[in-house]
């Protein structure tokens, strides 16, 4: 977990710099989802993990969500079990959902939380299932213009974030895995988006910032022209390009 170390000078000017942000983000909840290639790059995992303690070490309180997409499809790969995709989303028989269960909890939680506890032991990993975090409805994916069955898919629709306050005021870090009981059965199980998961667990906690890591560069005006990427872009506006 080494990084090339800052000279004093250089290090002084850019707390210097950061200074204003800080006070700014002081004590402020960030909800941050956690994808891309910060996944599956060790360097960057742990540049990741180095980024969100000093959050944390100056008074931001971060919560991450996660998902694993190239985690889930490594593993059912290894285990030989057929996947796919139908209108942008992963068919999700319960084989399946076990797996992703386990790779999730087992797997890229596991790893991150340790990461992050390498000096100390601040991070708790949580599931969307624990404590009645998240709830969620099957959805159906879309495909030729036809609703199609993909398993067990689900939007949140409900989150209780008290389990999540609870952690942060006894200065944790949360680290969220994207799973979620279905809203009329506890038992049933769904795979959520993790970026959805996000969104809905920041407005839920009132955060003051929603970050996404992601390979993607952003939203484009004119695709596949990139100069045309959309650097600031308001609700009202993004509304009229869905």
């Amino acid at each position: 977990m080494n990084r090339t170390p800052l000279h004093p000078q250089i290090k002084a000017s850019v707390l210097l710099e950061a200074v204003p942000w800080l006070r700014t983000y002081k004590g402020a909840t960030m909800v941050i989802k956690y994808g891309g290639n910060a996944m599956v790059n060790d360097e960057l995992k742990r540049a990741f993990a180095q980024d969100v303690l000093f959050l944390h070490q100056v008074g931001v309180r971060p919560v991450v969500v996660h998902g694993g997409g190239p985690q889930i499809n490594a593993m059912l790969k290894r285990l030989g079990i057929s996947s796919e995709f139908r209108g942008g989303l992963r068919v999700t028989t319960p084989e399946v959902m076990d797996v992703v269960r386990m790779v999730l909890t087992g797997s890229v939680q596991r790893e991150l939380v340790s990461l992050l506890n390498i000096d100390g032991s601040a991070a708790v990993g949580i599931s969307g299932e624990d404590g009645g975090l998240l709830r969620a409805r099957q959805r159906l994916a879309t495909v030729d213009g036809r609703s199609v069955d993909v398993g067990l898919v689900g939007d949140v629709v409900d989150v209780s974030p008290q389990p999540i306050i609870d952690l942060l005021n006894q200065g944790r870090i949360p680290v969220i895995s994207s799973v979620a009981p279905l809203t009329t059965d506890s038992e049933t199980v769904l795979n959520v988006n993790a970026d959805t998961a996000a969104a809905a667990i920041a407005v839920a906690l009132k955060a003051r910032t929603l970050l996404m890591l992601t390979d993607v560069e952003g939203l484009y005006s004119a695709w596949p022209d990139r100069d045309s990427l959309v650097p600031f872009i308001s609700a009202a506006a993004l509304e009229e390009l869905l």
